[in-house]
């Protein structure tokens, strides 16, 4: 969304997303079994440098964001700087390992099968490599998304996205749309579904593109098959979370959802309901007697008025 909403009006819409979250889980926990998890014995300590592996999550976040507002470079070189930071820390835990063990044979502690496997320690198995790590990601879903994103591209370039933009943005309010296009993106997936609207490039207000980033973000959970953190559980948890199961919450979602627009609408109005009103004041005095002049005075004070919003 370069261009089209700045990144600090992102977070207005924190309220309205902890309401799509609190509606459901709090009809939700009625349900909820009242057990805890068997323990798997005593509790483990955090393994050797697990809490610099928290600080480089957060680092990678703040990076991302800030070459995209400061330095104008696309998010996906702040989480290749992130992954430089990781290679880095695993190289020097490689050399801290090693010098490690080397003194600990000069001292005769380690014996001779274990000066086999210099990296092995007492927190930890194997020897970190991000490269391990990274060969053991999903790359079903993986390639999964990268198809979905090639074949909105070539819808794109046929001019098929055009025609649906004209149809959803043209021919329906915004405001619907945009409701509908939540729903909509739980049968496809609310990334690839948002990745299709940013390629439409309709002509809506701030107010409009937050809404679709919030219902496109949220509406995705309303089915199994709607968001990829739903999708990676489905591949991890084989036969305790199914499709099937995610369907008899739907309406509890479905109230979040709607509770979440609510809360958008109330607090963020100022970004889109000028515009929102003008389009229906518009015609109805466009009726009237001499109607025409005041139709057109609306939707210059509308736009006059949208803009100083915009600016608040």
């Amino acid at each position: 969304m370069k261009g089209v909403v700045p990144f600090a009006h992102f977070f207005s819409l924190l309220l309205p997303s902890i309401v799509n979250f609190a509606l459901p889980a709090a009809i939700m926990h009625f349900w909820v079994p009242k057990e805890y998890p068997q323990s798997a014995g005593k509790l483990r300590p955090l393994r050797h440098g697990a809490k610099g592996i928290i600080l480089h999550f957060l680092l990678t976040t703040v990076t991302a964001a800030c070459f995209e507002n400061f330095l104008r470079l696309p998010p996906a070189a702040g989480m290749m700087a992130g992954l430089t930071y990781l290679s880095f820390s695993s190289y020097l835990y490689k050399v801290r390992v090693e010098r490690g063990h080397s003194k600990a044979a000069a001292k005769g502690v380690l014996t001779e099968e274990k000066l086999e496997m210099p990296y092995d320690l007492a927190e930890t198995k194997q020897p970190f490599d991000v490269f391990h790590n990274v060969s053991r990601l999903e790359w079903d879903t993986l390639l999964f998304f990268y198809g979905v994103m090639v074949g909105v591209g070539g819808l794109s370039f046929m001019g098929y996205l055009t025609l649906a933009s004209n149809f959803l943005y043209t021919d329906f309010d915004p405001t619907i749309a945009n409701v509908l296009a939540g729903i909509v993106s739980a049968f496809i997936d609310n990334g690839t579904f948002m990745y299709a609207v940013l390629t439409m490039a309709p002509k809506i207000s701030e107010g409009q593109w937050l809404l679709v980033t919030l219902t496109a973000g949220v509406g995705g959970s309303l089915l199994a098959i709607g968001s990829a953190a739903s999708v990676g559980l489905l591949g991890q948890t084989k036969g305790v979370y199914s499709f099937v199961s995610h369907l008899k919450w739907v309406p509890v979602i479905l109230l979040g959802y709607f509770g979440s627009i609510g809360m958008h609408s109330l607090i963020n109005g100022r970004y889109f309901w000028p515009q929102s009103l003008s389009a229906l004041a518009i015609p109805l005095v466009g009726m009237l007697p001499g109607g025409v002049g005041s139709a057109a005075r609306i939707s210059t004070a509308s736009a006059q008025c949208f803009s100083w919003n915009a600016r608040l």
